[in-house]
């Protein structure tokens, strides 16, 4: 095995322990703490005289180790204009962690509807800088009863 091989698989684990020691919602904990998991590894690698690019290509291998688990355990499902339930329950799961999480449903619909009227399906894409948020003042998710 080479040096990068043992270098990725270390970061690897160590993260995989740090995570596990976390409660993570909606993945932004989970993003914070592996970082901060993978910068103090190259710190202590760095301190042990390890080369820094070895450091970094050692991140990179761990990288393509982890989508490629990633595209393994994945479920992909089928969706469409008129079939997008599956990306609004999608859309709904980092919003269940959020102040939002009473009308995440509502939200996820139209996060959902904004992101279809600017994608191109046939082609994959999504022309994100089309959809344009808007802060407004005053009134409610709630309907009047």
């Amino acid at each position: 095995m080479t040096r990068v091989v043992v270098l990725a698989d270390a970061l690897l684990e160590q993260a995989e322990q740090l995570l596990e020691d976390y409660e993570i919602g909606d993945g932004m904990t989970g993003v914070v703490v592996l970082t901060d998991a993978l910068l103090e590894q190259a710190e202590q690698l760095l301190e042990r005289g390890i080369n820094p690019i070895q450091i970094a290509e050692g991140h990179e291998l761990a990288f393509k180790l982890a989508v490629d688990h990633l595209e393994q355990i994945s479920q992909k499902f089928e969706f469409g204009v008129s079939n997008f339930d599956p990306l609004v329950q999608t859309c709904m799961t980092p919003l269940s962690s959020k102040i939002v999480t009473r009308c995440k449903r509502n939200l996820a619909e139209i996060a959902v509807r904004a992101v279809l009227a600017v994608a191109d399906l046939g082609r994959e894409d999504v022309h994100l800088d089309l959809i344009k948020v808007e802060g407004k003042v005053g009134g409610s998710w709630r309907i009047p009863s």
